[in-house]
């Protein structure tokens, strides 16, 4: 080997390893890696592993062009079964299935991601398993099905968790949050956005950030808070732009036209709608495609202009229906050539018998297009039958699960059903609160049950109200006790501020309410406490099964109610430290608490 070449080979190399590494440091998509590797890769001058890692890169980062990722993909998943290499198959069957769904083919994605997880189960790779499951919720999104998608990403998660995978962690926690907040859940969606929001931040992942930023604006777009949701979604398309990932940008960008829809601002609404399917067509992205030309329809026939409505609804409905078509077509065109193949042969044997024997043929024949059409009748009878109860199925299967989500948060649901238990849990820092309304054994002995009970029921929905917009998780009520906590499920590091918000609330609406109630309501007064500290949380029972916590804390708090007065929020030492910088407090002195002995006790005046 000559000087010459050697130093070109050890050229190539270096450079392979230089790109190599800004991937691995990055972990983003990016085409100036993908159009440096294609010098190279086309050079052919390795193999093995090295090769495997290079198309792995390419099929990657090739954002331009899906069809040319496609095919990096398809060569990496062959070399990588030539050479039993399972880590490389379940990476090419990753990069085939995100292939297949960003041109829309959904069933194939499906089938990539399933067959990525199961080479990564068959060598006990952990990061790709949670990665491949993380996928396999993705598309079952995509499709509609929103049971499933919560399941897979809460498997994803837990799985992601025992591994140093951050940014697939802060991605699963992103898309389970979008989720989430298709199904305008929008609490738990904000919950897995902050969580995914840190991690992306700590690894200064800018891709992950985009997305984190930009479904935070969705989310305000949502809920009617469009300069916010301005605000976020701009940015997170800056950030696109720079790293050229089109596809979040076409989708961001009919959201921008969905706000200024609101506005009715039509002129804006179009503008960016169409800057969507322009850049949707320009990489083929088909899915974004039909639902630009969706949102334009809907401008051009809300501002009268129904020709052009109509030319852009038609085009939505190609674009939706064109993959399911082609697929229609092809199942047909295969159906029919396979009938009269077996036509023609049925045509030579009965020439080729008629000269022995032509009467028994026919006989035959008759015979066996009875037996035949009975059989397809019993097949299409037993069809219908599985069909109809496989719709029961799921139907009590989704019915089931949405009971589930409603009783118990989230991630312990998913535990109870992977694992028929659920295992107590610690929580270093949480706050709890109790209500009690004062004379309440008074007032139950003088009222009818039913006139009680409506006038709890008009306090504690309110109640409910108040908690879930402060992110905070309701525990139970016994009696006219009604308990909360800040920082369960999910940690939190303004627990305590979120819950004497709410507290705040609570007595301002239960002394609004004095004037507000109907003849059959009673006008309550309230006492509410609050501490902080260590609790266990967890499922209690096996059948009629409650979430509750347990601890010194809880008791503290229930203490804090009991010691409170008329209309006041009665704070513990532990809780007035990690609020007294935001709320002004009356030191009450040290009280005298049942079992606990002297405890120092504060009253929340208001907000600082």
């Amino acid at each position: 080997m000559n000087k010459k070449r050697q130093l070109l080979i050890l050229i190539k190399h270096s450079f392979l390893a230089i790109l190599c590494m800004q991937f691995y440091q990055s972990n983003a998509q990016n085409q100036q890696v993908a159009d440096s590797l294609k010098i190279i890769y086309e050079a052919n001058n390795f193999s093995g592993t090295e090769k495997m890692e290079v198309l792995r890169n390419l099929s990657f980062n090739e954002i331009n062009d899906i069809k040319l990722s496609l095919n990096y993909a398809n060569e990496l998943i062959k070399l990588s079964k030539k050479d039993k290499n399972y880590i490389y198959l379940h990476r090419g069957y990753l990069q085939q299935g995100n292939a297949f769904r960003l041109l829309g083919d959904l069933n194939k994605a499906l089938d990539a991601f399933f067959k990525s997880n199961a080479a990564a189960v068959k060598i006990d790779f952990d990061a790709g398993q949670g990665s491949a499951t993380m996928s396999i919720a993705d598309v079952y999104s995509d499709i509609g099905n929103p049971i499933n998608a919560r399941i897979y990403y809460e498997k994803a998660i837990t799985i992601l968790r025992r591994t140093a995978d951050t940014i697939s962690l802060a991605t699963a926690l992103l898309n389970a949050g979008e989720e989430y907040a298709n199904s305008r859940n929008f609490k738990n969606a904000l919950a897995y956005y902050r969580e995914s929001g840190v991690l992306f931040e700590k690894v200064n992942y800018e891709i992950g950030t985009a997305y984190n930023i930009g479904n935070i604006g969705m989310l305000y777009a949502e809920t009617g808070e469009d300069e916010k949701a301005m605000i976020y979604i701009n940015n997170a398309i800056n950030i696109l732009e720079k790293n050229k990932d089109y596809y979040a940008i076409s989708d961001y960008l009919t959201y921008m036209s969905d706000i200024y829809t609101n506005r009715n601002n039509t002129k804006k609404a179009l503008k960016y709608a169409s800057q969507s399917l322009k850049l949707a067509i320009k990489h083929g992205l088909k899915k974004q495609i039909s639902i630009s030309n969706e949102k334009l329809a809907e401008l051009y026939q809300k501002s009268g202009n129904y020709e052009k409505a109509l030319q852009f609804y038609k085009k939505h409905i190609i674009y939706k229906d064109s993959l399911k078509s082609i697929e229609i077509v092809q199942k047909i065109a295969d159906t029919r050539t396979n009938y009269e193949i077996s036509q023609k042969q049925i045509e030579v044997n009965l020439l080729n018998q008629q000269k022995t024997n032509q009467k028994i043929i026919i006989i035959s024949s008759l015979i066996f297009l009875f037996l035949t059409l009975l059989l397809v009748i019993g097949l299409y009878r037993r069809y219908v039958f599985i069909n109809k109860t496989n719709k029961i199925i799921e139907k009590e299967k989704n019915l089931s699960n949405s009971l589930l989500l409603n009783i118990l948060p989230a991630e312990t649901a998913v535990e109870l059903k992977e694992n028929g238990k659920v295992l107590a849990k610690k929580y270093e820092l949480v706050t709890v609160l109790f209500t009690d309304f004062e004379g309440f054994t008074n007032y139950s002995e003088n009222l009818s049950p039913e006139q009680l009970v409506e006038s709890i029921d008009y306090y504690f929905s309110k109640f409910d109200e108040i908690i879930e917009k402060y992110d905070l998780e309701k525990i139970k009520t016994i009696g006219d006790s009604y308990m909360c906590a800040g920082g369960i499920p999910f940690k939190t590091e303004d627990h305590a501020y979120q819950i004497i918000l709410a507290a705040v609330e609570i007595i301002d609406f239960v002394e609004k309410s004095k004037s507000r109630l109907l003849d059959n309501q009673i006008n309550f007064k309230i006492r509410i406490g609050v501490n902080s500290g260590s609790i266990v949380a967890g499922i209690v029972g096996t059948k009629k099964f409650a979430y509750d916590i347990w601890g010194d804390t809880v008791n503290i708090a229930s203490r804090m109610e009991s010691n409170s007065e008329t209309g006041k929020i009665n704070i513990s030492e532990n809780t007035y430290q990690l609020v007294k910088n935001q709320f002004s407090c009356t030191y009450r002195g040290e009280i005298e608490v049942k079992n606990k002995g002297m405890m120092k006790m504060y009253f929340v005046e208001n907000l600082m």
